[in-house]
């Protein structure tokens, strides 16, 4: 005797073998297999999150991202770039600021070495023409003879030189001093012009021109007439400016 359960499995196989003998129609959609739902053994199983579909995304090398990201995980800031540029920068600006206190500290010794910065003969309109006056009078005094009064040649030359312009000075007068008694001479010599070349506190130097006169006073008086460029040497003694140096400009 059939019971329900055996006709049920009866008709499920008469279907099943009418379905395999059966000529497809033209009209029946195809039967979609079922996909599988569960994992796979080729596919591992992906847990759902937010980030599930990015996590199988590689980085890409080249992104700001990618650059971004350190090792630990943390996202990188700028602060650690301008921990290694501000040691740089310092030391740069290290060595600008040395050399510039070297090249400053050189300028100002080349400025007070050079004679040009000590010169004070433009900016010292006084003391200028104190010694251009006192060393007019002591030329025109030394370089001046008379015949009839050599000692105050002698005066004048204790006066107004020192140092070697002593020596100097009697070695110029010298074949004056031998001819006057006999030729009868006066020597007159007088500064035309003067000018400093270089005034430092007590020491100057000073270019004069001057014209000088011979007169020979004996049976035929005579007199020859010269112009005299010399520079000389000066210094300042207690309150006046004494000659230190002559110089003729001769070898």
């Amino acid at each position: 005797m059939s019971t329900t359960r055996h006709l049920v499995n009866r008709r499920r196989r008469l279907a099943v073998v009418a379905a395999t003998t059966a000529p497809p129609r033209a009209d029946s959609a195809p039967v979609e297999e079922p996909q599988p739902t569960g994992p796979t053994e080729a596919e591992p199983e992906h847990t759902a999150g937010p980030d599930a579909g990015r996590a199988a995304e590689p980085d890409d090398a080249g992104s700001p991202a990618a650059e971004e990201q350190p090792h630990d995980g943390r996202p990188r800031t700028g602060w650690p770039r301008l921990r290694i540029r501000l040691p740089a920068v310092l030391c740069a600006a290290t060595v600008l600021l040395g050399t510039f206190a070297a090249w400053s500290f050189t300028s100002a010794a080349e400025l007070r070495d050079d004679p040009t910065r000590q010169n004070t003969a433009l900016t010292d309109i006084s003391r200028t023409s104190e010694v251009k006056g006192q060393i007019a009078d002591a030329v025109g005094a030394v370089f001046s003879y008379n015949y009839a009064a050599p000692a105050k040649s002698d005066l004048a030359a204790r006066k107004h030189l020192t140092g070697k312009a002593v020596q100097q000075h009697k070695e110029m007068l010298a074949e004056v001093r031998a001819q006057a008694p006999e030729q009868k001479l006066v020597l007159t010599t007088t500064v035309t012009e003067s000018g400093v070349e270089q005034l430092d506190g007590d020491r100057a130097r000073l270019l004069v021109f001057a014209d000088q006169s011979n007169t020979r006073t004996g049976k035929e008086e005579e007199t020859t007439y010269a112009a005299a460029m010399f520079a000389v040497d000066a210094v300042h003694r207690g309150d006046t400016w004494r000659i230190a140096a002559i110089d003729t400009f001769t070898r």
